[in-house]
């Protein structure tokens, strides 16, 4: 994903310190190397990370300006080579041929965990499809970070990048996911946001939802809210400033029939109190309380009757 540059929380400190002086008991091995980098935050670099950076043979990055503010700062002097959309399809040839004669390639986006939405994937495929080795230095994600900040549910979620910039393909992209239960994670840039949030509203339903902005960084900004509240936030205060992930939380659950309802309450009323059979039938169904401890009454009324 990229960023509008690295910027570390506190400046104080040399860049030269333990850390960034960490090694192994073992060379760097003959590969290509996929490092991830921080999303806003220098502190967020792992010891690995800069360990491979600082012996690659060279280091493949989207933007060499972006990557070598990152470089400068820990004093890594490892050659940058530009790989990026424009020359993905010309340069990986030449990759692949270096990674033949075992040299040690690093693989960087500008900023967080390169292959997600950067053209990453292409080498990684040919290289692996050639039995050419391949590994990671693991690190800093702006969806993964999105996802555990939003407050929405974890367990089950789909990353889909950056939606269509046009409003008609968007809401094709967004119906092919509008049934999934799961919490949904994008990338979007500032200008269109309140349009992909009313968009998400319209094609999705009025979730839940969250946006991140500036993650990381000093600005750092969680809003959460419904789809439709947070649109109209934005257009009122209108396009925010840096780097955005929008978390959408899955569909609500749809209630079971009453006559479902009855018979769950009915099962729960025969081994619990009326008071533990409700709070157990709301945690299973997210239905109102009041409703179905009157209607809990109301069936152990029957029951009394008969």
């Amino acid at each position: 994903m990229r960023s509008g540059g690295l910027l570390p929380h506190d400046k104080s400190g040399d860049a030269s310190s333990e850390a960034a002086e960490w090694n192994p008991e073992h060379d760097l091995a003959p590969g290509l190397h996929l490092v991830a980098t921080p999303i806003g935050n220098l502190g967020d670099v792992t010891l690995r990370a800069l360990w491979v950076l600082r012996h690659a043979d060279r280091i493949l990055c989207e933007d060499t300006r972006v990557t070598a503010r990152l470089l400068s700062r820990f004093r890594i002097a490892t050659p940058l080579s530009p790989y990026h959309d424009h020359n993905a399809d010309r340069v990986r040839p030449t990759v692949l041929e270096a990674l033949r004669r075992g040299e040690r390639v690093a693989l960087v986006s500008d900023a967080g965990t390169p292959l997600v939405s950067d053209p990453g994937y292409k080498l990684v495929r040919d290289a692996l499809a050639t039995g050419l080795p391949v590994t990671a230095a693991p690190g800093p994600s702006a969806a993964l970070t999105a996802l555990i900040l939003s407050g929405l549910p974890p367990e089950v979620f789909l990353f889909a990048g950056f939606l269509p910039p046009r409003s008609a393909a968007r809401r094709r992209a967004l119906e092919r996911w509008a049934n999934l239960d799961a919490t949904l994670v994008f990338f979007e840039g500032p200008s269109r946001i309140a349009a992909s949030l009313a968009d998400m509203a319209d094609v999705l339903g009025d979730r839940d939802a969250a946006v991140t902005r500036e993650l990381t960084k000093r600005h750092e900004e969680i809003r959460r809210g419904r789809l439709s509240e947070l649109a109209a936030h934005y257009v009122e205060s209108g396009v925010p400033r840096g780097e955005v992930v929008i978390v959408v939380g899955p569909p609500a659950p749809a209630p079971p029939e009453e006559t479902g309802i009855d018979l769950r309450l009915s099962e729960l009323l025969e081994a619990r109190s009326l008071r533990d059979a409700v709070a157990r039938m709301a945690a299973e169904t997210g239905l109102p309380r009041r409703a179905l401890y009157e209607r809990a009454l109301a069936l152990q009324r029957i029951r009394s009757h008969k």
